[in-house]
């Protein structure tokens, strides 16, 4: 392709992130423009393809019937859910496509190195969804450590407060709430933080020790008397702050309705809360994931890290403190707040962030990296990913210690995993 040609991409998989990521097509026509879409809801691919105004024959209904065609772009979008990314990647890798792939890369381990050594056999880009390193808040910070403004960094604190009503959502009632379906909690929500902890501390990660459970959103949690389902009769249903139908139900009809039924009719709702899952109760669903974890890592550079994540939160935010040995930063990225102090000066620095860049999706880190994706097709060879899959397989691969970790309760070296 020219340069000054927009790269031409194929979205595998239309939910929601699907739909985030190709909205750049829609703000910079110059620079991506979608040409396909392989998607087995059919309601979710008439969407794109009316979005994006495609003929029929570049609409397809499985990423086999895609592939079995002659190569339709010069890159894909891969936005499956966990379990349904290694198989598409590996395909289009294979098909000379570049791939834009939404983390994790895999619940397997040895599913992620394979694809990285795929994406260098075929000599494609492969590029992993790390949004966070894209926002200006994490690039703020990690210049500050690049400058040296607080020193040698020696200690991370990093909490990730998923939020009392979004863990509920996702990661009980939701798509995550499963380990076999989807992939651990430390993975699916939380490999995002491994991977700025892993970038802050320029450093391999040697070793850590985990530890965590689902201790709150079980059976034995449940009000007395709450049924399987809140619309069943549930005696606590004024004050239980889970309760489907106030969350669901509502007039607005943002992205937790959308997930509850594509429908926005208030009737399809309804229904969707009688037999669909985000009807059940949260005490009495499948889930199996954690709602709290702990994470202490030991870096080659003898940097350590505290990670944090917890259900238990009013607010669903990070919030961070790096220790150096010249000062520290304090930073909240809900308020976008970055607080710099220096020993011995008396001063705190107040970096405030008014931009997150537009389209605010993690911070603004969304549609930039779309933007870097874009920016390495157009450059290939000459301009390298901040999360190429590289970079990015470390910090899965710290994500599946952790869990080994927590659930043998032991230490557990990286070098497992190699």
């Amino acid at each position: 392709m020219k340069r000054n040609e927009p790269v031409t991409v194929t979205l595998i998989g239309a939910g929601f992130r699907g739909m985030i990521y190709t909205d750049y097509a829609k703000s910079r026509p110059d620079e991506l423009r979608v040409v396909a879409v392989a998607e087995p809801d059919e309601r979710k691919r008439s969407r794109v393809k009316e979005k994006f105004d495609l003929p029929g024959e570049s609409c397809f209904s499985s990423w086999d019937e895609l592939f079995a065609q002659p190569r339709q772009s010069d890159a894909v979008m891969i936005c499956t859910q966990d379990r349904y990314h290694f198989e598409p990647a590996m395909k289009a890798l294979k098909a000379g496509y570049h791939v834009l792939l939404e983390k994790p890369m895999s619940p397997d381990a040895e599913e992620c190195i394979a694809m990285g050594r795929q994406a260098e056999e075929a000599g494609r880009i492969l590029t992993i969804c790390h949004v966070l390193r894209y926002s200006p808040f994490f690039r703020t910070i990690k210049q500050l450590l690049d400058e040296g403004r607080i020193g040698r960094l020696m200690s991370i604190q990093h909490n990730e407060n998923v939020g009392y009503w979004h863990q509920a959502h996702s990661y009980v009632r939701g798509n995550w709430r499963n380990t076999e379906t989807s992939s651990p909690m430390i993975l699916a929500k939380s490999c995002h933080d491994l991977d700025i902890m892993l970038w802050f501390a320029e450093s391999d990660c040697q070793s850590l020790s985990s530890y965590g459970s689902l201790s709150h959103f079980k059976a034995e949690s449940a009000p007395p008397g709450a049924p399987l389902r809140c619309l069943d009769g549930c005696p606590v249903s004024d004050s239980c702050v889970y309760y489907a139908p106030n969350i669901y139900l509502h007039a607005d009809y943002g992205w937790k309705q959308a997930a509850s039924s594509p429908d926005p009719s208030y009737e399809a709702r309804y229904q969707a809360l009688l037999d669909g899952p985000y009807g059940r109760c949260v005490y009495h669903c499948d889930n199996d994931v954690v709602d709290h974890q702990v994470v202490s890592m030991d870096f080659a550079n003898e940097v350590t890290g505290v990670f944090t994540m917890s259900a238990f939160t009013e607010e669903t935010s990070r919030t961070l403190k790096l220790m150096g040995t010249l000062g520290e930063i304090r930073a909240s990225m809900e308020n976008n707040e970055i607080e710099l102090r220096i020993f011995g000066s008396g001063r705190k620095e107040q970096i405030t962030l008014t931009d997150p860049g537009g389209h605010v999706g993690h911070g603004g880190g969304d549609h930039r990296l779309v933007r870097d994706f874009v920016q390495s097709v157009r450059h290939y060879g000459e301009y390298d990913s901040a999360t190429s899959a590289q970079a990015s397989i470390q910090s899965h691969l710290m994500a599946f210690a952790a869990e080994k970790s927590r659930l043998e309760r032991r230490m557990v070296t990286l070098k497992e995993f190699s």
